[in-house]
């Protein structure tokens, strides 16, 4: 499949993260978790303690930081974060870093140079209509709010941490409304993406969708 190109979007905790995954590997092309650059960017930021409304500071935290991925890991400046770019203080805080104009088109770049020349799939909220406007195949993920939440807090669980369902419910909504409001690369479904609500569906079940539309 050269040059397959596959967009995923869709809000926080809609599942598109884990079904592009196992899509990338059932496909067997490249996976790129743009929201991982995003979280990379702000938990740099927050190390730096710079004010995150600061557009030179951050800035400047871009303009000096690599990002690679190893698999499964994300690579910044040589060192693994994969686990942390995923703690709380980095999720309460990745959308206004994400929001900065500067943050957004130096990451739409780096996307768009990964996603040049190879066949790949990736997952956030302004692919289909921002990093790969042309892609082959859109999809925008959507599912309740509540049950988003159950999933993140399943999560959480998982890896150690604790967390309120109410709490992440209303983190859930407030993120929603700010990222589908923010001035730079809104959440926003492409004209030509396909909505899958995935509330009720399992991930094998959204798979499926997605796979037989690619393959038909």
């Amino acid at each position: 499949m050269t040059n397959l190109q596959i967009a995923v979007d869709g809000p926080a905790g809609s599942g598109k993260s884990t079904v592009a995954k196992k899509i990338a590997e059932q496909l067997r092309i490249t996976y790129l978790d743009t929201g991982a650059m995003y979280r990379a960017v702000t938990y740099k930021a927050l190390e730096a303690e710079i004010d995150l409304n600061d557009q030179a500071a951050l800035k400047a935290v871009v303009d000096q930081m690599t990002i690679c991925f190893n698999q499964n890991s994300i690579i910044v400046d040589g060192l693994d974060v994969s686990e942390a770019i995923r703690t709380q203080r980095v999720t309460l805080n990745v959308s206004l870093v994400s929001a900065d104009a500067y943050v957004r088109s130096e990451m739409v770049k780096r996307q768009q140079a990964i996603a040049n020349g190879q066949s790949v799939i990736m997952d956030g909220r302004d692919i289909g209509t921002t990093v790969l406007p042309n892609a082959s195949y859109k999809f925008f993920l959507v599912a309740d709010p509540r049950e988003r939440a159950r999933r993140r807090l399943a999560e959480l669980s998982a890896k150690g941490f604790t967390g309120d369902l109410d709490e992440i419910v209303a983190d859930i909504i407030r993120r929603d409304t700010f990222d589908s409001n923010r001035e730079v690369s809104p959440l926003k479904k492409a004209e030509d993406a396909i909505e899958i609500d995935t509330t009720d569906l399992t991930i094998e079940e959204v798979i499926e969708v997605i796979l037989k539309a690619v393959r038909s």
